[in-house]
């Protein structure tokens, strides 16, 4: 990757963990690509202090990792940023998704972000209507959010990639979801249009590369009885997390194409579909609530453009999703590829765009 000269007056939150999220991710690479410095959260006001000299502008992703942990050292650092004369740039990845316990808690850090920049059009407008927009008073826009993995240059083979393997020996056309399972991504849909496919004596194995989402009740739980009652259990494969992109690639790879359902469409920031899209094979996926979704998203719009993602209506079924896995079926995986580098680009001029220096 071509790194952005060093840029010591932007600071970019991050935290410690050693299973980062997306939202995470992204943090970690924006700062990266942005050549800007970076401070872990540990709950020392001294070394926040000492990282946030000669900031002139602070970034701050929401939501943050172990927010319990964390309720009051995001404001301390936006204020003390706004107190040496410094921006204070905000990311707000979701709004409506997160408990509201999570979004009281950062209505102390609202009205001193100069400027928040949303994931989507539909994250900006769950925020706009929401009476904590009412004490943002910075300026608004929105970052297109790239995917967050990188693809390396040898991918690696696991058991998982390998069972994969082996079902597609079997003659079985495999069905990728990638990404947290959990109930408001429907990522159950893909069992249903599974059962649909079945029902037309078409072989198929679901591979879910990723893991169930923790601490919401019995999401796997209901998800494998549903897989039971469609007759499916023995044709499903949850990986649970896979800690190194080398892996998750080899998983990936191994999928004919990839499958979503989401209950608003596709959004802006699912960087989900974008790793799917790197594999070059086919993605489809329920187009958006509205048009112009994409409008900010030079990489999404791309895709589109050349058929690596194929768009479903926006309410659409799992007889139509069938009929657009059956279409895509045996699709030669694309040349075109997804230009990282360009789309974390995109992003870096979003954030820097608002940046007042």
């Amino acid at each position: 990757m071509n790194e952005a000269a060093p840029s010591a007056s932007m600071l970019v939150l991050v935290s410690g963990s050693a299973t980062p999220c997306g939202v995470e991710a992204f943090a970690r690479r924006l700062a990266e690509t942005a050549g800007a410095r970076t401070h872990v959260l540990d709950a020392s006001a001294s070394r926040l202090a000492q990282a946030l000299e000669g900031a002139e502008a602070l970034v701050l992703n929401l939501p943050v990792v172990a927010w319990k942990k964390k309720l009051i050292e995001p404001a301390l650092a936006a204020a003390v940023a706004r107190r040496r004369c410094a921006e204070v740039i905000v990311v707000l990845h979701e709004w409506d998704d997160l408990d509201w316990k999570r979004r009281a808690s950062y209505a102390p850090l609202l009205p001193l972000a100069t400027a928040i920049l949303f994931s989507s059009p539909e994250v900006a407008a769950q925020f706009a209507a929401s009476p904590a927009s009412r004490v943002a008073t910075g300026k608004r826009g929105i970052v297109p959010i790239p995917p967050n993995l990188s693809r390396p240059a040898i991918t690696m083979a696991t058991a998982h990639s390998m069972r994969i393997a082996a079902e597609k020996a079997a003659g079985r056309l495999i069905i990728g979801h990638f990404g947290s399972i959990y109930p408001k991504k429907q990522s159950t849909a893909v069992l249903e249009v599974a059962a649909e496919l079945r029902r037309r004596d078409i072989d198929v194995f679901c591979a879910f590369v990723g893991s169930f989402v923790k601490g919401q009740d019995r999401v796997e739980e209901q998800f494998r009885a549903r897989a039971a009652e469609l007759g499916l259990a023995d044709r499903i494969m949850v990986s649970g997390y896979i800690a190194t992109d080398a892996e998750v690639f080899g998983a990936l790879d191994a999928c004919d194409l990839f499958l979503y359902s989401f209950t608003e469409g596709l959004t802006a920031r699912r960087g989900s579909v974008l790793a799917c899209a790197m594999t070059g094979r086919p993605v489809i996926v329920n187009a958006p609530a509205k048009p112009g979704a994409f409008d900010h998203h030079p990489t999404y719009q791309r895709l589109i453009a050349d058929g690596s993602l194929v768009l479903a209506s926006h309410n659409t079924t799992p007889a139509a999703l069938a009929d657009a896995v059956a279409t895509a079926r045996g699709a030669a995986p694309s040349r075109q590829g997804l230009d990282v580098e360009a789309a974390w680009q995109d992003a870096r001029a979003a954030v820097q765009h608002v940046i007042a220096f």
